[in-house]
């Protein structure tokens, strides 16, 4: 996810990269093989977690939320004046009246999604239900997209929820919850598996029928991943699919990780909690 940040930022100067680079980078490695599974694996990590009780998990989302507030700054407000003072160009790092502090990212979304975890387990949902309960979500996103309200404040507030106009968000809610809730469902099945080969034993056909979907749908017009905003508000079908792949590329992850030296493995567990 750094590479493929630092990679994007750098074709604003020097857009010479070559059409199967920037596809690779662009779509698969920014694509469904970045966000979803750092989601899934969001919610993988709460099974795991010894700190899920329901309080802690709402406050983690606020503090996720405000998180995502100083990291609005620091990628979009201060390289705004410094790119607009040093390369005399300030569109660059568009910041529209200030209002881009409250562009939805990644972080915004994680902290929302925790503090729902935390409802969730005030009222103890079942797997089943919360599990229907963001279908029901992602069906929903999926047909109230592209939405614009005719007001910059309208379509932030709820940007957070459903894919307004405006640039403004990258990860609305109810099109993306599906990702930490499949995560959180797989992972209590992860948990008690004892032969993690047997539950990876396919991982290479999930892993084809996923690269099969993202290269059509980056072909067709409309598809999922055509565009920016077409992947940002993606659908069900989309969601599903990479859900699929999701298992598949962990199969992989699992796979390879035997065949690395421990020294590798501990360098990647380091960089991995510090991000």
């Amino acid at each position: 996810m750094v590479l493929v940040h630092v990679l994007l930022i750098s074709f604003y100067f020097n857009y010479s990269a070559s059409f199967p680079f920037e596809y690779v980078v662009n779509c698969i490695l920014g694509g469904p093989t970045a966000a979803p599974v750092f989601m899934f694996c969001m919610g993988i990590g709460i099974v795991y977690s010894r700190r899920s009780q329901r309080e802690i998990m709402i406050k983690r989302g606020i503090s996720l939320m405000i998180l995502g507030l100083l990291v609005n700054i620091f990628e979009f407000i201060l390289p705004h004046f410094v790119s607009g003072f040093l390369l005399h160009d300030s569109s660059m790092f568009g910041i529209y009246g200030g209002l881009i502090l409250f562009y939805v990212d990644i972080l915004g979304f994680a902290g929302l999604s925790f503090i729902l975890f935390g409802l969730f387990k005030k009222y103890n949902l079942t797997d089943k239900q919360i599990l229907t309960i963001a279908i029901i979500m992602s069906v929903i996103g999926s047909f109230v997209r592209y939405i614009d309200f005719n007001n910059h404040i309208l379509n932030i507030i709820f940007g957070y929820l459903i894919g307004t106009t405006d640039t403004f968000t990258a990860f609305p809610l109810l099109n993306w919850f599906i990702f930490p809730i499949a995560g959180y469902v797989y992972g209590q099945y992860f948990i008690r598996s004892k032969d993690k080969s047997a539950l990876f034993k396919f991982w290479s056909i999930f892993i084809l029928i996923g690269m099969i979907y993202f290269i059509i749908t980056s072909i067709i017009p409309g598809g999922y991943l055509t565009a920016e905003d077409t992947y940002y508000f993606l659908n069900i079908t989309a969601a599903l699919i990479t859900v699929f792949y999701i298992h598949g590329y962990l199969g992989f992850c699992y796979y390879i990780s035997k065949k690395l030296p421990e020294v590798l493995i501990n360098v990647f567990t380091t960089l991995s909690k510090n991000i």
